[in-house]
């Protein structure tokens, strides 16, 4: 047997055994250590709070007017959203240009066809033309009255315009008491008031059982009788056009009414068709029997199946108002006559007459209104045609059809739920499957999903539950599902579907009983300056930042937010970023916070405030 030696492997093996061992008990033993080394270092400089670690790295959980310092994020996100490598401030405009409204400017409109009133109608500067300020508040701008009082008093400095309490004063549209307007709420047709008026009607059609929550008011006024709806849980989209009764929208606006810039011209008005149950005109001055009836077809398009029209004022009850209306009784028989003819070629059924009121129905369907056609040869039938689209389309001297049924009892379309189950039931364009990709599932989780969003920004947003916001505008709407989230505040919602989408939602919006439009945010809105007090961006500027400026988009909410209104926008971190750094030389202040669901989604929440300043102000400084 041959016997062991020192050069053996057997022991050189057991050697480096023992070295390694002896190796990893070391290292081992100088990671404990550090690691307590280190607990002990962060234990003495942990922070207290959860803000502490916010303000390590340049942000600030303060409230949402607090401006945050924004972490550079360029180096590793290579979107190019703007070209601006720093802010540049912003400068205010011309006092002069306080009520500015870009699209409906009257200087710019003299220059267009005054037939059927198209100067009247959206006529948007070119990019050349475009403001590059900010809209200052009057001098004497003061917060407005919390809503229910909004709707009786505004002050007189936010909108100084005494012309309808001296053209209307008989009429009882609006008051001047001293630093303030009062709204007794009069008409030219409700000498008794609104109130009144609403009661007459509800004798008439059922106003109080859910079944119509949707209306439409052409030539609105100060929307008084939309004013007064709202206690009857119907919400009206009031609208007239920008003339020489001097802000009528804005007056709407200011009270916490909703209401838009509009008239009825050439042009479409930006609602899809069967959205109102009810549409009012209380002597809104439109010829509704020219150009071949064009105006109640298209009245008859947006009115949902079953719908009503109300009229008051001339030519209805013209044998007792005939002399005070200045006109003939022959011509004021003429005009209610070719009314009730156009009403009947578009099949609609004359509820009643009383008094000062007419009230007609829309069908159902149109099963027996295609047969009539046989009869009436014009209006036709529109063929090929998308009911839905509104934005810049010209009217047509054709009946839209209804979606097809299957007996004389079917609701064309489907039914809608009543008030208030409509909110959260799935809306008939959903359950039919005419909406690609949308089901009733998705439509579910999208109401759980703004529900939890809404209560998140309850945290962030104090003011939310305390009446400090009524007038909301939602620019990208999709369902509706924020203004479902937000039906136990005092607050209506203006929802906004962007224009030539891919998913047309805003059918379903107005299904749910909200109201909405159609809008392209390349170009300004049709309402006044300060009619906003929250304005929500969801993907906002990801959908529009290979379209147009987004510096021209941010101008554009600064014109329609109110003086410290808030902003809330969510989007992608690098869009966030750069609104952040255009934001911060408009008078705005704000900071980007994490999304509700953790800091490890890539979406972004950015919240801002617009400062309070004036134009008074300004000449001040």
């Amino acid at each position: 047997m041959a016997k062991d030696y020192s050069g053996s492997p057997k022991l050189q093996q057991l050697e480096l055994k023992r070295q390694r061992l002896t190796w990893i008990l070391a290292v081992s033993g100088l990671c404990i250590l550090c690691y307590f080394l280190g607990a002990w270092q962060s234990t003495n400089q942990a922070p207290s709070s959860r803000s502490d670690v916010y303000n390590r790295v340049g942000c600030d959980t303060g409230s949402p007017a607090t401006a945050a310092a924004g972490l550079d994020f360029q180096s590793h996100h290579q979107l190019a959203v703007n070209n601006s490598e720093e802010t540049v401030t912003i400068p205010p405009c011309e006092l002069s240009y306080s009520e500015y409204t870009p699209c409906q400017d009257k200087e710019r409109g003299r220059k267009f066809d005054r037939n059927m009133l198209k100067y009247r109608e959206r006529h948007c500067p070119t990019k050349d033309e475009l403001l590059r300020c900010l809209i200052p508040a009057p001098p004497n701008y003061k917060t407005p009255f919390k809503w229910p009082q909004s709707r009786d008093y505004a002050w007189y400095g936010n909108i100084p315009h005494k012309e309808l309490s001296i053209e209307k004063a008989v009429q009882n549209w609006i008051q001047v008491e001293g630093d303030r307007f009062r709204f007794p709420g009069g008409g030219t047709m409700f000498p008794r008031g609104a109130d009144a008026y609403i009661d007459d009607i509800g004798q008439l059609i059922p106003l109080t059982s859910g079944i119509i929550r949707t209306a439409i008011d052409t030539g609105c006024g100060v929307a008084s009788w939309g004013a007064y709806l709202l206690k009857r849980d119907i919400v009206a989209m009031s609208f007239a056009p920008r003339d020489t009764h001097e802000a009528q929208v804005q007056f709407a606006l200011e009270r916490g009414v909703p209401a838009m810039i509009g008239i009825m011209a050439s042009q479409r008005l930006p609602y899809p068709a069967r959205a109102f149950d009810m549409a009012h005109c209380s002597r809104c001055l439109i010829p509704w029997h020219d150009f071949d009836g064009l105006y109640l077809i298209e009245v008859d398009r947006v009115l949902r199946p079953g719908g009503y029209w109300i009229l008051s004022g001339p030519p209805i009850n013209w044998k007792r108002y005939w002399r005070g209306w200045e006109r003939t009784k022959e011509d004021l028989k003429q005009e209610q006559d070719a009314i009730e003819d156009v009403a009947k070629r578009l099949c609609w059924k004359k509820v009643t007459e009383k008094g000062d009121l007419a009230v007609w129905q829309k069908p159902i369907n149109h099963i027996d209104c295609v047969k009539s056609r046989k009869i009436y040869h014009k209006p036709h039938i529109c063929k090929s045609d998308n009911p839905d689209a509104a934005w810049y389309k010209n009217m047509e001297t054709c009946i839209t059809p209804l979606p097809e049924v299957r007996s004389s009892n079917e609701v064309a379309g489907g039914a809608v739920e009543k008030w208030p189950e409509r909110a959260f039931a799935v809306p008939p364009r959903i359950s039919s499957g005419s909406i690609p990709g949308i089901t009733g599932e998705k439509f579910r989780e999208d109401n759980e999903l703004w529900r939890d969003r809404v209560t998140h920004y309850k945290r962030t947003i104090s003011a939310l539950p305390q009446g400090r916001y009524r007038n909301i505008l939602d620019m990208n709407s999709y369902l509706g599902g924020f203004a479902a989230a937000l039906l136990k505040y005092p607050v209506w919602v203006m929802n906004v579907v962007p224009a030539n989408t891919d998913r047309d939602t805003l059918g379903v919006i107005y299904e749910r009983g909200f109201i909405g439009t159609y809008h392209d945010w390349c170009e300004a809105f049709s309402t006044y300056p300060r009619t906003y007090d929250l304005i929500h961006a969801s993907g906002v500027f990801s959908i529009y930042q290979d379209r147009c400026d987004i510096t021209s988009i941010l101008l554009e909410m600064d014109r329609i937010l109110r003086p410290e209104g808030t902003v809330i926008f969510r989007d992608v971190v690098e869009v966030l970023v750069k609104i952040r750094s255009i934001m911060d030389g408009m008078r705005w202040k704000g900071q980007i916070m994490d999304h509700e669901s953790g800091p490890f989604n890539p979406e972004k929440i950015l919240v801002a405030v617009k400062t309070y300043w004036t134009g008074e102000a300004k000449k001040e400084q």
